[in-house]
């Protein structure tokens, strides 16, 4: 278990990146007060949190819904991720359409849109809790486990958003940018892991 425990922690780690998403945090937000940008985290922490539990606790019903098997979504969430490691590892933290960054820029109130979804609960991270979710039916707490490592990811990234100013005069934009590359190659690994199983677990399903 303790293997699993590990691995859901630092997929979701990897996927919501709170180092990374930072200077995108301060783009949006550098221009309130730290009291106003407090009360954005809260909120989009919280929008964020609903949509990944709702996804963790009711995903594989709508999968199975769909028709659409567990190992065939492993796989496209693994593409999926791929190509978000792959835009992490060139630092491009481009999470929204240019629509919707256009949007962004209007809005008084950017807690739900883009912050808590889907700068935070996005398609990655929404594809990893369900991918999770279905490798979590085998083990005893398995829902509990995964709804704890998705708590304790978005308490860290509640933590880093708070600290934000301090975390980047810190590190700096290229330090961000070191640490998300070193996460993104990472998660490509991860996601290439995912593709194979979900192969494997199809060809198995058809062969046997």
């Amino acid at each position: 278990m303790t293997p699993f425990i590990l691995r859901a922690f630092f997929t979701l780690f990897v996927v919501l990146d709170p180092i990374g998403l930072v200077p995108i945090f301060l783009t949006l937000a550098g221009e309130y007060s730290p009291k106003v940008q407090m009360r954005i985290i809260r909120q989009s922490i919280l929008v964020a949190g609903v949509i990944l539990f709702s996804f963790a606790l009711f995903g594989n019903s709508l999968l199975r819904y769909l028709g659409i098997s567990v190992e065939a979504f492993q796989v496209a969430a693994g593409i999926l991720l791929l190509k978000i490691a792959v835009d992490m590892v060139f630092a491009q933290h481009q999470r929204e359409t240019k629509a919707e960054e256009s949007e962004a820029q209007t809005r008084t109130d950017i807690s739900v849109f883009p912050l808590g979804t889907p700068l935070i609960a996005g398609p990655g991270a929404l594809a990893s809790i369900l991918v999770l979710q279905g490798e979590a039916t085998i083990y005893p707490f398995g829902t509990a486990i995964v709804l704890g490592m998705t708590m304790s990811v978005l308490l860290l990234l509640y933590g880093s958003l708070a600290i934000a100013q301090t975390l980047t005069q810190w590190l700096g934009r290229t330090g961000i940018n070191v640490v998300s590359r070193v996460l993104g190659i990472l998660l490509a690994a991860l996601a290439v892991q995912y593709v194979i199983d979900g192969i494997l677990a199809l060809m198995k399903k058809t062969l046997f």
